[in-house]
């Protein structure tokens, strides 16, 4: 009998000893995984910082364009309104009203160029932080395959 008893002793203490270790390596992997949610959040967090801040800068250089452009517009405007009114006669009138349609209509072209360009590059910077996130998470999936 005191074989059996020590059987059962040293079965349960085997058993008792890989459920602690299971329950132990359990935990550690738990924690890792918590760990790597975390940093990866924190990353995650710091992309949208990025982005939110390049999309910042690229609103306030469009909007310093804008503002350029309609004062350069307005000075335009008022240089043409007084050639207009210095006109000599109906012929240099429609010459000059021609000439300052031409102008403004390729100040306006420009303009609307240039912007577009600022916002290309501003959604580009913008989203570049979020797009290399998006990247690291795919690398990661595909990797823990």
């Amino acid at each position: 009998m005191a074989t059996a008893a020590e059987t059962l002793k040293s079965t349960t203490d085997q058993f008792t000893a890989a459920g602690t270790q299971a329950f132990q390596d359990s935990v550690q992997k738990t924690l890792a995984g918590i760990n790597d949610v975390n940093t990866h959040s924190k990353k995650n967090l710091e992309a949208v910082v990025a982005s939110v801040t390049a999309a910042t800068k690229g609103a306030e250089a469009l909007g310093a364009q804008a503002i350029a452009f309609s004062k350069k517009s307005v000075e335009d405007q008022v240089a043409a309104s007084k050639a207009l009114a210095g006109a000599k006669s109906v012929q240099e009138a429609v010459e000059l009203q021609t000439s300052f349609a031409k102008s403004a209509l390729e100040a306006y072209l420009a303009g609307v160029n240039a912007m577009s360009e600022t916002v290309t590059a501003s959604v580009k910077d913008a989203f570049k932080p979020l797009n290399e996130r998006a990247t690291a998470l795919v690398e990661k999936v595909q990797a823990a395959r």
